[in-house]
């Protein structure tokens, strides 16, 4: 079976209530697809009116009465607050495999007022409640997805049409009291948890729902050598110095037990001089690697700054004290001394396996944001190259 394209709107009653990071947990696992792209969209009155025109299908296997509710719900919830003209937040993901259009749809659900179960994601997160007359009382489908790959492409060029003036890093969508100075920081879900298809990506992402911050955009990203080099460049002289000690002492204990003979003190301080910066760049080298796919010897220059083989999703949390919130929730870099409940503890396997980053600053995000670039298209680019312009 040929490759297809998907995709699921998170609405934005999802995003308020923090559902994000079940939602997309479940669609990675179940579906067993690629995450090809995210972005997060504050839908202008006109994408909405578009949107809403082509949701009512005689190919969708739901009745009627619910594509039209479906429709009536995107009017009214997706649309601008009437009363501020605040736009709403609405996160839009990308799969990407054989029959990925179904694969989706099932996971999805239907919408039914006969909800057995929490098999589905409508059946868990959405809800539609109906009086005696039986008239809708109360309706929210939770997540939004087309019924087939015709519908698939109608919708998705639509979105993509409008992803640059509506998408990216989103402004003045969350509304904060008198007084109130929102900060914002970057975090990086690392390409440990997108070995194999899991969970573990939503999981990181409900970690951090804890903190009762908002997301203001979201890239799935895959970073390039001369970004992961620039990105943790900081680090290398730290490496450099700060295991001069460890090796040194290694090192003496090699020698000794190799040679048979006494390292004094100064001798091992001038083994740890001239082995901790070789170490401390291998190590540097090691972190590139993880990030990207290739260490920077092993890259040659002309593909220095093209997408690496690793994959990672980039948020932008914004929020009061949003760089503490969070930096607490990850826990410290060693996941062994990570408290627990921490996200480094629950999913982290060493120093540099430690399953997410986030900045230690203000100064540090503004620094890291720069170098990633949540806000550039790579959704456009993903449909555009599958479907092409």
């Amino acid at each position: 079976m040929s490759q297809q394209l998907a995709y699921v709107i998170v609405t934005p009653y999802s995003l308020h209530k923090s559902r994000t990071g079940g939602i997309l947990a479940r669609l990675i696992s179940r579906t067993g697809l690629e995450l090809a792209g995210a972005r997060l969209f504050a839908p202008s009155e006109e994408l909405v009116r578009k949107y809403s025109e082509v949701i009512v299908s005689a190919n969708d296997p739901q009745d009627r009465r619910i594509q039209e509710l479906i429709r009536d719900y995107i009017l009214q919830n997706l649309s601008p607050d009437p009363k501020t003209g605040r736009r709403r937040r609405v996160m839009m993901f990308l799969f990407r495999g054989e029959d990925a259009v179904r694969k989706v749809r099932s996971v999805v659900g239907n919408i039914s007022a006969e909800r057995t179960g929490g098999e589905t994601i409508r059946d868990t997160y959405g809800d539609l409640v109906l009086d005696e007359n039986d008239k809708v009382t109360y309706f929210e489908p939770a997540v939004l997805a087309a019924p087939n790959a015709e519908e698939v492409a109608v919708k998705l060029k639509l979105w993509a049409g409008y992803s640059d003036a509506d998408g990216g890093v989103l402004e003045n969508t969350i509304p904060y009291p008198a007084g109130e100075k929102p900060q914002r920081t970057l975090v990086l879900i690392k390409p440990d948890n997108f070995r194999f298809p899991t969970g573990r990506p939503g999981n990181v992402i409900d970690f951090f729902s804890r903190t009762g911050l908002y997301i203001v955009a979201i890239k799935v990203h895959r970073m390039s050598v001369a970004e992961a080099g620039e990105f943790y460049g900081p680090v290398r002289e730290v490496l450099r110095t700060k295991l001069k000690d460890m090796v040194a002492g290694k090192a003496r204990a090699a020698l000794e037990k190799e040679l048979g003979l006494k390292i004094p003190p100064a001798e091992e301080k001038q083994l740890g001089d001239l082995i901790g910066p070789i170490f401390g760049d291998n190590q540097f080298d090691s972190i590139v690697k993880f990030m990207s796919g290739r260490t920077p010897g092993e890259c040659p220059p002309e593909l220095r700054d093209q997408p690496g083989t690793e994959t990672c999703i980039a948020l932008i949390y914004e929020g009061v004290d949003a760089v503490a919130k969070i930096r607490d929730v990850l826990g410290p870099t060693d996941p062994s001394k990570a408290p627990p409940g921490s996200i480094r503890r629950e999913f982290g396997q060493t120093i540099m396996v430690n399953a997410a980053h986030a900045s230690d600053s203000p100064e540090s995000a503004q620094r890291e944001f720069g170098i990633v670039k949540v806000g550039d298209n790579s959704f456009k680019c993903a449909v555009e190259e599958f479907f092409g312009k």
